[in-house]
């Protein structure tokens, strides 16, 4: 038996740790881009710095990715049974096929989380919302149950972020 933590010292929801943990990211490269240091305080005076920053930056473009949350569905239970096993087999070669296929950058399990309901997560590159959530409900682990999808689209500015594994979507 697990003894969860005081809730001091529990973690955030996923959601909440991975806006976090983007907002520093995006901060810092603004900070960079703009000659600050990392604590954002301005070198110039406010209305002389937005004129130099609107003639200097380009516009900021953005690649655009589908978050997938997998979360336990209404048929999950921790008990491992030949057809749990056989459903885990299913979801794993399905998220296998969606990389291959270049639909689907990187996937993987959360843990040490507040929430236990979830599970891990997906980050699709479709060009649709409605694109990345018929590939996330094709899982066998969905239509099983096992799991449910919450899905959101979720933007980081061009070169920010890179998936070198990733296949090209075909």
């Amino acid at each position: 038996m697990t003894i969860p933590p005081p809730a001091s010292r529990r973690l955030p929801s996923p959601v909440v740790a991975l806006a976090a943990l983007l907002y520093c990211a995006v901060l810092s490269g603004v900070a960079a881009a703009e000659g600050k240091p990392a604590g954002g305080a301005p070198q110039d005076k406010p209305a002389e710095a937005s004129a130099k920053k609107a003639q200097a930056s380009p516009p900021v473009e953005f690649d655009k990715y589908y978050l997938v949350l997998l979360r336990r569905g209404s048929a999950w239970t921790p008990e491992k049974t030949p057809e749990t096993q056989r459903i885990q087999m299913e979801h794993l070669a399905h998220l296998t096929r969606m990389a291959e296929s270049g639909k689907m950058v990187a996937a993987g399990p959360f843990d040490e989380q507040q929430d236990p309901s979830y599970r891990g997560l997906c980050l699709y590159r479709t060009d649709t919302l409605e694109e990345a959530r018929k590939l996330a409900e094709e899982d066998p682990a969905v239509k099983a149950g096992r799991l449910k999808v919450e899905i959101m689209a979720w933007y980081t500015e061009k070169g920010y972020v890179a998936f070198p594994k990733a296949k090209p979507v075909k």
